[in-house]
């Protein structure tokens, strides 16, 4: 007879109670326990409760592998959702055994959770204990997370409640989203009530912006007119994705040397030479049916934009041409024709930019990628994997936040049809024309940075802060993974591994080779290099491309998500009363902010990167190797807190004091 203190950990978190009848068996090399209610005279799985309870054996149970958990309820006692945390076993040998659990359970059935070691397919030790828990767990989770194939493939949930409560947002973001959403429409609404259909002064747009100004908005308002700050977007705006340096000309640009450099003091093919020149190609957006907004059409164009860095390390624009089809109804607009020509043809460029951005930086490269890595994770990777502990604190929210955004964003009749000059229907092609553009050498910052020739642009914040981030995720990865697998032979023999990526390749890259994603790993740096992508991906990214929304497009003219007059066909017809008929309506405009906004927000519970409030990991090397991870983190930020006291603006979007783990906004 032996007697196992077994110690139940119920989660802190919202709903995590339940009143149901428990249920554990203790599973170990040498046999298993009954199947035990976890019984007490007092109730014992409440909201962060810490339960004890005794299951007795016959005999030994040998060393423990698994716990077995499931729950009944009573007969007067509604089914009740439960969130156990982890279980504490110790053994009447005095061995102690930790079961990370962190999973909701909803049903009555058999849910199996192994010891919180770490442990590849390859270096199971319990071979047959092993494979069947780790089979049973993953023929559950594959039920449950299937594929959805139509368009670009995802998660598969025909509702809201039906997402499984594992992936659902806690009770805390729900609330603040619906506090945030309604709040910032309520406010702009009234405001927009106050006004007339358009804007009949900049004052007017000012306003608005009054209702949630940030320190970067007022920014932005000041200096949007400029050339120095339209430049600096492109390296620290919401979007440095796309621009490049330009080696050649476009044969569709047809600029000319003498109006970019009148003064004749430098020469547009010296500059090209020396690295000086840099190019803005909006070419997917090209033919997109623009959307039509309450009846009135809106209008969509596809710029080209040269841009020059000058000898103070200014990227200044020099040329911007509407349309991608040169002609004599498409002039070329300079720094030099009229203020407002040339603030007009910004503010298209602007325009044409965020309904880019925002579907293919945004939601195609990090939202709709993150939700291929998670699908793949919870339907190949078993939780005692090392791969599922390092990976699964970047899933968190992000197949809610997608469903929403499916549903009630890029659907028909919702968000972007409301207040985009693409619109729904437009939304879908630009998303389609934007995949071939999804490379994997495009995903990992230090290829796409050389790549794109960006190497030695000055001031370009993104860059650095991202490159250093990178290197510091990829030394947490390798340390991990090398960890784990001690050879190139442990990572091809990992089926595992192997299946998650061959359904990423498979499902998010239509198995098309000429992206380069991987279809299979066959050594451990590869292994390394894409884990260290996806984390990035999740984290670092998206918060590079989405925190800053509405600094930069809080206050409208400078990013408006639409516009209400045709490009111009020739220069000298735009004044301030034409720019301002052609901004977007103050509905749109209330819409449209309302919406940023709300995206911009992070939750009082979101997880930052490197915090780790679900310990998966139990063994001491993974836990120092957190720890290292999370004091290099530190320092990152001190540096770029030390770095941003001496700018006029600030580059913040990288500070691991703001990057969140995953992307659930």
């Amino acid at each position: 007879m032996g007697d196992y203190e077994v110690i139940v950990f119920t989660g802190d978190r919202s709903s995590a109670s339940t009143f149901n009848k428990v249920y554990i068996k203790l599973v170990g090399t040498d046999g298993a326990s009954e199947r035990t209610h976890l019984w007490s005279c007092v109730p014992s799985f409440y909201r962060g409760a810490v339960s004890h309870f005794i299951v007795s054996c016959q005999k030994s149970l040998g060393q423990l592998v698994l716990i077995e958990l499931d729950k009944e309820r009573h007969t007067l006692v509604p089914n009740k959702a439960w969130y156990p945390a982890k279980v504490h076993v110790t053994s009447p040998e005095g061995e102690s055994y930790f079961f990370p659990v962190y999973q909701w359970i909803s049903d009555s059935n058999t849910h199996y959770f192994r010891e919180g070691a770490a442990r590849t397919l390859i270096e199971d030790k319990h071979r047959f204990l092993g494979q069947y828990s780790r089979e049973k767990e993953l023929v559950q989770r594959q039920e449950v997370y299937s594929w959805d194939k139509q368009g670009i493939a995802h998660f598969k949930a025909d509702s809201l409640l039906s997402l499984p409560y594992d992936i659902r947002f806690s009770l805390t973001k729900t609330a603040e989203m619906i506090y945030t959403g309604a709040t910032g429409l309520g406010k702009l609404g009234l405001m927009g009530l106050l006004q007339s259909n358009k804007f009949t002064c900049l004052e007017d747009i000012y306003n608005l912006l009054n209702v949630h100004k940030t320190q970067v908005s007022e920014y932005v308002y000041k200096n949007w007119k400029e050339d120095t700050f339209f430049g600096y977007q492109f390296l620290n705006g919401t979007n440095p994705m796309l621009i490049e340096r330009c080696e050649k000309l476009p044969e569709n640009f047809p600029v000319s040397d003498k109006m970019v450099f009148s003064n004749s003091q430098h020469h547009l093919a010296d500059e090209i030479e020396k690295g000086h020149i840099f190019l803005c190609d909006y070419k997917l957006l090209d033919g997109v049916e623009p959307n039509i907004i309450s009846g009135k059409q809106q209008y969509l164009t596809a710029p080209l934009v040269l841009l020059w860095k000058n000898d103070e390390d200014e990227l200044l624009p020099v040329a911007i041409q509407l349309k991608q089809n040169p002609g004599e109804d498409n002039p070329i607009f300079y720094p030099s024709d009229s203020e407002y020509d040339w603030l007009m043809a910004k503010t298209f460029v602007r325009s044409a930019n965020f309904n880019l951005y925002e579907l293919n930086a945004h939601l195609l490269r990090t939202h709709l990628l993150a939700e291929i890595f998670a699908v793949s994770l919870l339907r190949n990777i078993p939780m005692v994997h090392p791969l599922y502990k390092l990976l699964i604190p970047h899933t968190r929210f992000t197949l809610n936040i997608n469903f929403l955004a499916r549903k009630r964003l890029i659907s028909k009749g919702g968000s972007f049809d409301k207040f985009t000059s693409s619109g729904a229907e437009g939304a879908l092609t630009i998303l389609k024309r934007s995949l071939p553009s999804v490379t994997y050498s495009s995903l990992c910052i230090p290829d796409d940075i050389t790549e794109r020739g960006l190497t030695h642009v000055p001031n370009f914040y993104y860059r650095d802060d991202g490159l250093r981030l990178w290197e510091i995720i990829h030394r947490f990865v390798r340390s991990i993974l090398t960890f784990y697998y001690k050879d190139d032979a442990d990572v091809q023999r990992d089926t595992e591994l192997q299946n998650w990526i061959k359904e990423i390749f498979e499902n998010g890259f239509n198995s098309i080779e000429s992206t380069g994603i991987p279809q299979k790993f066959s050594t451990v740096a590869e292994t390394v290099k894409f884990v260290t992508m996806v984390m990035f991906t999740c984290s670092a990214q998206h918060s590079a491309i989405n925190s800053g929304q509405y600094d930069f497009g809080g206050w409208m003219p400078n990013s408006p998500t639409t516009l209400e007059l045709p490009p111009p066909t020739k220069k000298g017809t735009t004044n301030e009363k034409t720019m301002l008929e052609m901004f977007p309506s103050v509905g749109t405009t209330v819409n449209a902010m309302a919406t940023v906004w709300l995206l911009s927000k992070q939750s009082s519970d979101q997880v930052l990167l490197g915090q780790y409030p679900e310990k998966h990991f139990t063994e001491r090397f993974p836990v120092l190797k957190i720890k290292e991870f999370q004091e290099e983190l530190r320092k990152l930020s001190e540096d770029i807190k030390s770095r941003n006291s001496g700018l006029d603006l600030p580059y913040t979007y990288l500070d691991p004091d703001v990057v969140e783990n995953s992307v659930s906004i």
